[in-house]
């Protein structure tokens, strides 16, 4: 399952990430690593979704959220 198919309020466990190296690498700046736990906030109708990650908030869009592996 990815990221954006994801349901508002729940946490899951990030298995893989399908991204360009200089967005994977700059998700990993931020806290989100392979086996790294994220929990979605909420979302908005274009795609953007707002998450949580090491305690701190963060939107990411569908572009990227699609790409991301969770389970």
């Amino acid at each position: 399952m990815t990221l954006n198919n994801g349901t508002v309020g729940q946490s899951y466990t990030v298995v893989n990430m399908d991204l360009p190296q200089q967005v994977g690498h700059r998700l990993e700046a931020i806290g989100m690593t392979i086996g790294g736990k994220v929990s979605i906030l909420g979302g908005k109708d274009q795609g953007t979704l707002i998450l949580k990650i090491r305690g701190a908030r963060f939107a990411l869009g569908r572009g990227i959220t699609e790409k991301i592996g969770v389970m």
